[in-house]
């Protein structure tokens, strides 16, 4: 599972790259739906904040 953390700039980047749409905005802040990432990193490869990070 991917988290997306304080470094995230809002950008956008990663939305359309996830391919279960489990990423919206919330207050200001892109976020990762749990029950609906599937781990694939997608989104991870496209943040250039490198914001998203893979949780344990």
């Amino acid at each position: 599972m991917y988290k997306i953390n304080d470094q995230c700039v809002n950008c956008g980047a990663c939305e359309p790259d996830c391919p279960v749409e489990a990423i919206s905005e919330q207050n200001g802040v892109r976020v990762i739906d749990a029950e609906k990432c599937i781990s694939c990193g997608s989104c991870a490869a496209s943040c250039p904040a490198e914001a998203i990070v893979e949780e344990d």
